[in-house]
């Protein structure tokens, strides 16, 4: 029997609360009214802290649960005591165009996704924030990427997070000399080792 919708999402959320954590300290440094999340399978905790969340997904269980919109509407009900969030599912791969906005949204959310600031920033308005973290290589890649320029740093531990835009230059330094192109990231397919290493990066987009 497949699982229920809350069933996925307890599923997604084994540290409980670990993630409305992570995104209401984003949401509230970056300022942000609207994201998008390629590669979100059921991650919903974005829309705890924020108003109007585009997820995008491939995975069929992804649409299944997005599907139950009432469901999904209950999740989050229960963990904001809200109602009317703007949730927005796109059942279709990232690295296709996508059916929506151009400069459209304040943040951008690559975590555990591959590189999707690669195919999506466009989407992101200039000014607005990338979160990635350096799994599959897409903080080096965006750290390479003439549109974006480091402006934070999230910290976590124990289900806390924290950010700090102080001495950002001691980030993003590889462990081994290494020249980072994109198409070194391609063959690697995973993050580089840096010599410090924070739980994610904000980059802002400048162009």
């Amino acid at each position: 029997m497949p699982e229920s919708t809350l069933e996925l999402w307890q599923r997604q959320d084994r540290l409980v609360g670990d993630r409305r954590q992570l995104f209401a300290t984003v949401a509230s440094w970056v300022g942000a009214t609207s994201a998008l999340y390629p590669g979100s399978y059921v991650d919903i905790a974005p829309s705890f802290a924020i108003a109007d969340v585009t997820y995008v997904d491939v995975d069929r269980r992804a649409n299944r649960f997005f599907d139950d919109r009432a469901g999904v509407d209950e999740i989050v009900r229960t963990e904001t005591g809200q109602r009317g969030r703007t949730i927005t599912f796109v059942h279709a791969d990232y690295t296709d165009p996508l059916p929506v906005a151009l400069d459209g949204f304040d943040l951008l959310i690559s975590l555990y996704a591959g590189f999707v600031s690669e195919h999506c920033t466009q989407h992101l308005r200039v000014g607005g924030t990338l979160l990635v973290n350096s799994s599959h290589g897409d903080a080096a890649m965006a750290s390479i990427d003439d549109r974006f320029v480091l402006a934070g740093v999230v910290t976590g531990r124990d289900g806390t997070y924290a950010v700090t835009d102080g001495d950002l230059d001691r980030y993003l330094v590889p462990k081994k000399p290494i020249a980072i192109t994109r198409d070194l990231l391609h063959e690697l397919g995973r993050g580089i080792a840096y010599t410090t290493s924070p739980f994610a990066y904000l980059f802002r987009r400048t162009a």
